[in-house]
Parts: C-alpha cells; sequence; structure tokens
C-alpha cells in the first residue's frame, strides 16, 4: 500500500504518541475523503492509487514532527484538513472559491474547540487548543506560495504520482522522491522565517519540475471541468434533496457516489442533474474551445488557484536563495506556469 510505504520515508522514527489522536473520529471521518478533489470517480481520471486526506493529514504531521519534534506544531498539521467535506477543494468550487480554495477551513477552528476527546488528550499532554487549531501561525506547516511548506511538501508527492495519466511532464518515481526528501532541510528566508528548502541544487530542480508540471495540470479544464462540475452536481442534489449538507461532511466520497448513481439511473432522460450525473462518471475527455457552446454541453470559464513552488535553497558555500535566483531551467519553467492560460472554455458533451 503505497500510503504505509511513503508515511515509513516522511519520518523513519514514528512517533507513537500521535495514535490517540489519529483515532479520534474527527479524523477517522477522513478516511473516506479524497486528497484529490473527486477525481478518483470519473472516468476522464484513470488515477493510479486512491489517497485520502486522512493518509495528508498524517503525512503532514510526520514530515512536521520530522523537522521540528514540536508537538504542538505536529498536532496543528494533523488537524488542518479535519473540516474538509467529501471531494476536498470541490466544495470551494461549489462555494464561489475557486481561487483561494480556503472555505474547507472555515469550520476548523470550531471542530476542533468543541471535541470533547480531542480536548481530553489535549489536557493530558498539556496543550491548549488555541495552540493548534491554526496551523498558518507556523511557517513549517503553513505559508505563503511559493515558499515551500509541510501541507505542500506532503501532498504533492502523492499527488503527482497519482495523477500520472493526465500530467504533461514529470512524474516522481518513489526512488526520486525519496532522493529529494533526503535533501529537505528548515532553511530561513530573507526575513529569517523558517521554511523548508533543499541542500541540494539539483533535489531542488527536480522538485520544481514535477510540481509545476502537476500544477499546470490543475490549471488546465481537465481539472477545471470536473471539479467544478462535481460541485454544480451537489449543489443540485442538495436543492433536490438527494443530499443533505450532514452527508457532505460524514459520508464517504464512495457512499456519496453510490447515492448519485442511484438517483441518475432512476431518472435517466428525466433531468439535468441526472445527465450531469452521467456524463461527470462517464466523461473521458474535455473539449478546449474558443467560445461557449451552448445547450446540450456543460461549459467552464473560470480563474483556479495557481499551486507552484519556488523553493529555497542552501548552496556548500553556505549561501541560501530561491531555486529560480540559481537555475536557468527552474526559473524559466516558473516562468512557463505563471503565463499559462488554456482556451477561455472547457466543455463536456452532455449524455
Amino acid at each position: 500500500m503505497f500510503a504505509c510505504k511513503y508515511h515509513k520515508l516522511l519520518c523513519t522514527e514514528y512517533p507513537s504518541w500521535l495514535d490517540d489522536y489519529i483515532a479520534l473520529p474527527c479524523l477517522q471521518r477522513l478516511g473516506g475523503v479524497g486528497l484529490l478533489c473527486g477525481t478518483d470517480w470519473t472516468s476522464l481520471y484513470n488515477n493510479r492509487f486512491f489517497y485520502s486526506r486522512l493518509d495528508h493529514s498524517i503525512g503532514t504531521a510526520l514530515i512536521t514532527w520530522n523537522f521540528t519534534h514540536d508537538k504542538k506544531q505536529t498536532l496543528a498539521s494533523l488537524f488542518h484538513d479535519v473540516a474538509t467535506c467529501a471531494f476536498s477543494h470541490v466544495n470551494d468550487f461549489r462555494k464561489g472559491d475557486a481561487i483561494k480554495q480556503e472555505v474547507t477551513e472555515d469550520k476548523t477552528s470550531e471542530i476542533l474547540t468543541f471535541d470533547s476527546e480531542l480536548a481530553g488528550l489535549l489536557a493530558r499532554d498539556g496543550i491548549n487548543v488555541c495552540e493548534i487549531r491554526d496551523y498558518h501561525i507556523y511557517p513549517v506547516c503553513d505559508n505563503e506560495i511559493p515558499a515551500l511548506s509541510a501541507d505542500r511538501l506532503e501532498y504533492m508527492f502523492p499527488s503527482n504520482m497519482s495523477l500520472a495519466s493526465l500530467i504533461k511532464g514529470k512524474v516522481w518515481t518513489f526512488d526520486e522522491v525519496e532522493k529529494m526528501y533526503g535533501a529537505i532541510q528548515v532553511l530561513s528566508d530573507s526575513r529569517g522565517i523558517s521554511e523548508l528548502g533543499f541542500n541540494n541544487l539539483e533535489m531542488a530542480e527536480l522538485y520544481v519540475e514535477g510540481f509545476i508540471d502537476c500544477g499546470l495540470l490543475l490549471q488546465t479544464h481537465e481539472n477545471k471541468l470536473p471539479l467544478n462540475m462535481l460541485g454544480k452536481i451537489v449543489n443540485m442534489a442538495l436543492e433536490q434533496n438527494v443530499l443533505s449538507e450532514a452527508d457532505c461532511m460524514n459520508l464517504s466520497e464512495k457512499s456519496i457516489i453510490e447515492i448519485l448513481d442511484d438517483y441518475a439511473l432512476a431518472n435517466l432522460d428525466k433531468n439535468l442533474l441526472a445527465s450531469y450525473i452521467k456524463t461527470w462518471r462517464n466523461m473521458t475527455e474535455v473539449l478546449h474551445l474558443q467560445n461557449d457552446p451552448g445547450e446540450g454541453y456543460y461549459a467552464v470559464n473560470l480563474k483556479v488557484k495557481k499551486r507552484y513552488i519556488d523553493p529555497l535553497v542552501k548552496m556548500p558555500d553556505g549561501s541560501v536563495n530561491r531555486t529560480s535566483c540559481l537555475s536557468h531551467k527552474a526559473e524559466e519553467k516558473i516562468k512557463e506556469f505563471l503565463s499559462f492560460e488554456d482556451t477561455p472554455f472547457g466543455a463536456v458533451a452532455l449524455l
């Protein structure tokens, strides 16, 4: 299993004290929520493996512990996605936040503050909930793009490898991931703020290449359309009482997909929601168009969050700088990403 092998790489000395926290129901729920925003359930994608938000949360915590050995930062990383609903960032799309993609974080503080089981563990360990409910306060855990944090370092390794079928560029091997991770250390930026970086320029270049190539996929209609369309499907299902907001929080993605499939089968050729579900589940290509194709298609025209990294690198002489300042190859790769624009419209013919 990928997650098990990968997590052992992230932290060779596993912190057993973390197990009681991982076992909490509020975290275990994330085992049914995919990291890759619903793409595991459409024929447009052929993801190599399913990687859950629970896997991601544990992985982020292990990275944080590996480099800080700080319980508060590690727990902040572990719980940073505790409020994530089924299909992850699809919920940002369906709530109009495709650019920042932060809507999913809105209830994090509330969930952690009022979880009695968590409160008991924190009291035992002498930690206040206010010290772990906002991972943004710890720059190793989270920071602003294009810096590298534990969160970004964690999610891009499995994302790049799982999304391989649609990435037009560098897909990492596990051996390459191991080599890149071995070159990571905590560095300080020009302001003296800590962040994760590399002690090897070649590994930094390899990381930038794979991150950007995966990031480019996330800028294309092949990613924007399925996330936006699934968001529309969920909103319509909520309006028609096919699903509830509680279902989005409490049910696994597999269970929700089964509900949607049953609805589509029972209402075939009767309404638009059934057509959207059938199309989304079975589509195998997205059209790239200059104009809105109109009736009979589902089309998108929107901007989304740009995800890229320009990590710090510590050179043999002890100097620290951004990869793009040290590597023309990385500089050009980042410029390519920042200048990329897909066609105005992406569309799929409705079934």
